[in-house]
């Protein structure tokens, strides 16, 4: 008798089969984190960076998209966003530190709107148990969005790094936890 957490479904078989893959993936993402958390100015500019980056080639393809479109509003709506896009990103690219103040300014705004949206939702499902723990989640998102908020600008330039490497390390965490999870249980010695 098999006493696997997972399933054996397709899927699982198949996860199972790179338990080994994830688990250096999971290593991996742990020591980037940890090198974000000790670096956290470079960090958060590679983050800008790539943040430009991807805005500017995302607003390129757009821009040359939306020549494609037929109709008027929506070939001015997309050739809006490709040149607004290719605009963030030529700031981002050449502005970094800069655009780390406006990431870390909306980075707030974010984790503010998501523990609003938390704590609304721990009082609806208020009566069923977990509510309490979707209350803590919200109230840590609002409480880190006033901090960031009451640091800005002045932690822009560390902040994005700090919150990068502990996104790494958690998910670094989560893939080895998967990982162990999946390998297939030791077969008993026989003596």
């Amino acid at each position: 008798m098999q006493n696997a957490p997972f399933s054996d479904s397709l899927f699982h078989g198949r996860l199972r089969a790179a338990s080994g893959g994830l688990l250096w993936l999971g290593l991996a993402l742990v020591a980037l984190g940890v090198v974000a958390i000790v670096f956290p100015m470079f960090s958060t500019l590679v983050a800008t960076l790539l943040v430009g980056w991807a805005m500017l080639i995302s607003g390129g393809f757009t821009l040359a998209g939306s020549f494609s479109i037929h109709g008027t509003g929506p070939f001015f709506g997309a050739l809006l966003l490709g040149l607004l896009s290719v605009a963030a990103g030529i700031f981002l690219v050449f502005n970094p530190l800069a655009g780390a103040g406006a990431l870390t300014f909306m980075l707030a705004v974010i984790f503010m709107v998501q523990g609003a949206f938390e704590i609304a939702f721990a009082f609806e499902i208020r009566p069923h148990s977990g509510w309490v723990g979707v209350l803590l989640s919200g109230l840590a998102s609002v409480l880190l969005a006033v901090l960031i908020a009451a640091g800005w600008p002045a932690i822009s330039a560390v902040i994005l790094g700090i919150v990068l490497g502990v996104n790494f390390i958690t998910t670094g965490l989560g893939y080895i936890f998967v990982s162990r999870a999946l390998r297939p249980p030791r077969a008993p010695q026989r003596r």
